[in-house]
């Protein structure tokens, strides 16, 4: 990646708070996928900017002090409707999630001081991105310059955010294309292709990915190439799984940290892959045994 790229790893996506309702009353957490990403990143002791559409109402303050407390730049995109928000109702089995009109109709606006961020950033991250919006992706695209070295995508679909599941697909595709690292869960292959999980790894590979990050939850992660893959199981670490709403973000803030690291160690070094995806699953089991969806270290 260019040398001049000294600026914070820079991460476009959803910043909301996450309402969780039970049976003994509800509570409020900060949360977000990109934002789990940027403050994972920070974590690891990597810089890093969240551009995110955050509201001027208590949400928005809630969100602005939670970032400013773990060392995260925010570049507040406009919110027209208000801070986002979800719902999870856990009252009855499986959790249900409703979404706020704010989250529902969530778009970033790549102004002034977004782009100045995006053209500093060594890497940029992008997570729960609304690729169904032809728009929103043609914007995207046009922002990040060089993104077959730079651009990181997860597309982290959520059911209940997902307007057009044929845009959405199609828009990842010229992601992919574009991008250096894909990630996909296998919930993530089943919702947007229909398919398992190593069938859409290897489309998006087809697509252009250099690199597709597979994860599996219990069975662990692969990392693709055209050439080849590493595969590394969870990782088996003391005391019980407390909340594993984070450890798809957690693995895609290890890998990031260790794609900064891969132009100097090799991007082809197959040890140097299982090495990092293996620091990856012990980085996300250690996030599992803890309450939120904070990156931890074990």
């Amino acid at each position: 990646m260019p040398e001049s790229r000294d600026g914070r790893v820079v991460v476009v996506g959803d910043a909301l708070i996450d309402e969780l309702q039970t049976e003994s009353g509800s509570v409020d957490y900060v949360g977000g996928a990109a934002l789990n990403v940027a403050v994972g990143l920070a974590v690891l002791g990597v810089p890093s900017t969240l551009i995110a559409m955050v509201g001027d109402d208590a949400d928005g303050a809630a969100i602005r002090a939670f970032l400013r407390e773990r060392g995260v730049h925010l570049v507040a995109t406009a919110a027209p409707n208000g801070s986002s928000r979800a719902v999870s109702d856990r009252t009855d089995g499986e959790p249900r999630y409703v979404f706020n009109h704010a989250a529902v109709h969530r778009a970033i606006d790549f102004d002034a001081a977004a782009r100045a961020a995006l053209d500093a950033a060594p890497l940029v991250v992008v997570s729960c991105y609304p690729f169904d919006r032809d728009d929103q992706t043609d914007a995207l695209l046009a922002a990040v310059d060089d993104p077959g070295h730079r651009l990181v995508v997860d597309p982290n679909p959520r059911p209940d955010l997902l307007s057009d599941r044929d845009a959405f697909v199609r828009n990842l595709d010229r992601v992919a294309a574009a991008a250096r690292l894909l990630k996909l869960g296998d919930e993530d292959a089943e919702l947007l292709f229909g398919t398992d999980l190593q069938t859409a790894a290897h489309r998006l590979l087809d697509d252009g990915a250099t690199f597709v990050l597979a994860t599996a939850g219990r069975r662990g992660a692969s990392l693709l190439t055209s050439d080849g893959r590493v595969d590394a199981p969870i990782a088996d670490l003391p005391g019980p799984i407390v909340d594993t709403m984070g450890a798809g973000d957690a693995t895609l803030a290890a890998v990031t940290d260790s794609l900064l690291r891969s132009d100097v160690q090799g991007a082809d070094d197959a040890l140097y892959w299982s090495g990092a995806l293996q620091n990856a699953m012990i980085i996300a089991a250690a996030t599992c045994r803890a309450e939120g969806a904070t990156l931890r270290l074990p």
